[in-house]
């Protein structure tokens, strides 16, 4: 008998993934999660329906949302993450000797206890000693801090459900402030393409871009997300991820990237011209302030 994942895009538009078997099923406080193994991705995780990742793809998605910023930004030692349970961008982080403390704040105690069990690989992260984990809200946890983290990286779900708090106004003005001066706020934006999304992403950036001097948009080929074409968002009060971008100091490092490398950094900002024109009309218009 053949299992079948679906996940609906749209009302005309689904994407499946044929499966060996169901690994686990459960049910939290806040969302249904599972995982299961599949053919052509291997271990595929979800919440409510939803390909959060897949071992497969997942390196993309976690070396875009974190060597971006990284490699942009000089001096990078405190990291708050908001989101991430699976762990990848803490893993991705913690290749780096610079960085002193990462904080990771993370809603759902049971997402992190499956993701170390069954995505050991993305989940190894958590046992390095420089990070701290946070079974917050992290609305509020972001709420209470003022002027200390060089990065804010919100690796959140799209803005249903436990997530939807991390997509208002007054959450990218706490960031703000509880980055330092010169502290930089990036986020998953999901995509220009499908209309429900469009407008989801385009108010997020427009919320974002009231609040920061600088606001980007970049891009990376993710197969297993909705479109297979996804938006990161990069936002800083100094410094701007092209203009102030030393590919060499990077480079320097050594690291060992399987998708992420300092001349598609700076191809992610170049964003197709339908993309460019959302955006800039999104910008014009008065940010809502929720």
């Amino acid at each position: 008998m053949e299992f079948w994942y679906t996940e609906e895009h749209t009302p005309n538009v689904r994407f499946s993934i044929r499966a060996d078997k169901q690994l686990y099923s459960g049910q939290s406080k806040f969302q249904r999660i599972d995982v299961f193994d599949s053919v052509e991705f291997g271990r595929v995780f979800t919440l409510d329906g939803w390909v959060m990742c897949t071992e497969k793809d997942e390196f993309i998605y976690h070396e875009m949302i974190t060597h971006v910023p990284m490699a942009a930004v000089p001096g990078i030692k405190r990291i708050l993450v908001i989101g991430g349970g699976d762990g990848g961008t803490v893993r991705e982080l913690t290749r780096y000797g610079t960085i002193e403390r990462i904080d990771l704040v993370e809603i759902d105690e049971m997402v992190i206890a499956v993701c170390r069990e069954y995505l050991p690989q993305t989940a190894c992260g958590f046992d390095d000693e420089r990070v701290h984990v946070f079974y917050q809200d992290g609305v509020e946890f972001v709420r209470r801090k003022e002027n200390e983290y060089d990065l804010i990286i919100v690796d959140s779900t799209d803005p249903v459900g436990p997530g939807v708090g991390l997509f208002t106004g007054e959450f990218y003005g706490n960031c703000y402030r509880a980055l330092r001066e010169d502290g930089i706020l990036v986020n998953q934006q999901e995509h220009l393409f499908y209309q429900d999304e469009i407008t989801d992403m385009l108010l997020a950036h427009r919320r974002i871009a009231a609040v920061f001097p600088i606001s980007e948009v970049y891009q990376a080929h993710i197969p297993t997300y909705s479109t297979g074409y996804s938006l990161f968002g990069f936002a800083s009060k100094k410094y701007h991820p092209l203009r102030d971008f030393d590919p060499g100091r990077w480079d320097a490092l050594g690291l060992k990237t399987k998708y992420y490398n300092t001349r598609l950094h700076a191809g992610a900002f170049a964003l197709p011209n339908y993309a460019k024109k959302l955006l800039r009309e999104a910008e014009m218009e008065e940010a809502p302030c929720g």
